[in-house]
């Protein structure tokens, strides 16, 4: 039998200060000490989002393919493993028919023995994935307020804008080019005829169908709100 540690926090988590990686091989190396055990390898994702499927991330995929019946997988919580109801309850599947152990510290140990341990990890597995909604839902809405009082949110510079000490102010040539291409829109000009304005009376380079396409949505998404 191997012991196998697995471990992630995601990007916004480092910022945030979150459960370090750290902390959750500490977690681990004590719970399997209790059980007499010793920890044969971790297995550490380091700014990986939990809504990646376990498979689908490097260090998941090749602790999966390292394991044989009667091994053992430790992670400190549910959401190290699983943000996905469904990706946590198939893998669970998986792992039981492959004969692993999967101990997860915060459940209290192996979720894989019994039928309530298995009807605990399925409503903690769909509460998990709803907690990333919210979380997800939260970033969303605290964009669209600083979009709205003009703060910049990070990222490529939204067109018709520049950035200027951390807030977004109206670049005067870009927003000739946006007013004009509203207009050309409404006499239901091609998207290639705006790009050859753009680039022939604004003095705006690189810009063809697709990407004016792409800007001007943006431009009506953030005027909807």
């Amino acid at each position: 039998m191997k012991v196998y540690g697995y471990c992630r926090v995601s990007r916004a988590e480092k910022v945030s200060g979150g459960m370090s990686l750290e902390t959750q091989q500490q977690q681990i190396t004590g719970y399997a000490m209790m059980k007499g055990w010793q920890v044969t390898q971790f297995f550490v994702e380091d700014g990986i989002s939990g809504g990646v499927p376990l498979a689908e991330r490097v260090q998941g995929n090749t602790l999966l393919a390292t394991l044989e019946p009667g091994d053992v997988i430790i992670t400190a919580k549910l959401d190290r493993a699983f943000r996905n109801a469904a990706d946590a309850l198939g893998t669970l599947e998986q792992l039981k028919e492959d004969k692993v152990g999967l101990h997860m510290i915060d459940l209290g140990g192996d979720v894989t023995g019994n039928g309530i341990s298995k009807l605990v990890f399925t409503i903690l597995s769909a509460v998990a994935e709803n907690e990333r909604d919210r979380i997800r839902e939260r970033v969303r809405d605290a964009k669209r307020h600083r979009a709205s009082q003009r703060l910049y949110n990070g990222g490529k510079r939204p067109f018709g804008f520049d950035v200027v000490d951390g807030r977004l102010v109206p670049n005067t040539n870009e927003q000739n080019a946006l007013r004009r291409a509203r207009g050309m829109q409404a006499n239901r000009d091609s998207l290639r005829s705006i790009a050859f304005v753009w680039m022939s009376e604004f003095g705006l380079d690189k810009y063809d169908a697709k990407t004016v396409q792409r800007i001007l949505a943006r431009e009506e998404g953030a005027l909807a709100k």
